[in-house]
């Protein structure tokens, strides 16, 4: 996946976050972050990442945001590892 794919897919999953009103205080309370953070760090790339972090901890969570918008379920994971700090780890 492309570095803009995975942007794209990460922004999507904040704005979708930042409306599930059960969720969005469990990120936030989660993560550190205040409400203002949502808009003041959307672009950046670490803040994706924690956001896309956040969504994959929980499958009904990535379900109902690939539902949502229309994504394979695997779509957040692939988004996480294209941002700086997903990589994947390889211990063999």
């Amino acid at each position: 996946m492309q570095r803009i794919e995975a942007e794209t897919i990460a922004l999507q999953a904040l704005a979708w976050l930042a409306g599930q009103d059960d969720l969005l205080g469990v990120f936030l309370g989660a993560s550190g972050a205040s409400v203002g953070d949502l808009a003041a760090q959307a672009a950046s790339a670490e803040f994706q990442g924690a956001v896309l972090d956040f969504l994959t901890m929980d499958d009904a969570w990535v379900i109902a945001f690939c539902d949502a918008h229309g994504l394979k379920y695997e779509a957040p994971m692939m988004a996480r590892q294209a941002l700086p700090g997903g990589a994947q780890i390889n211990w063999t």
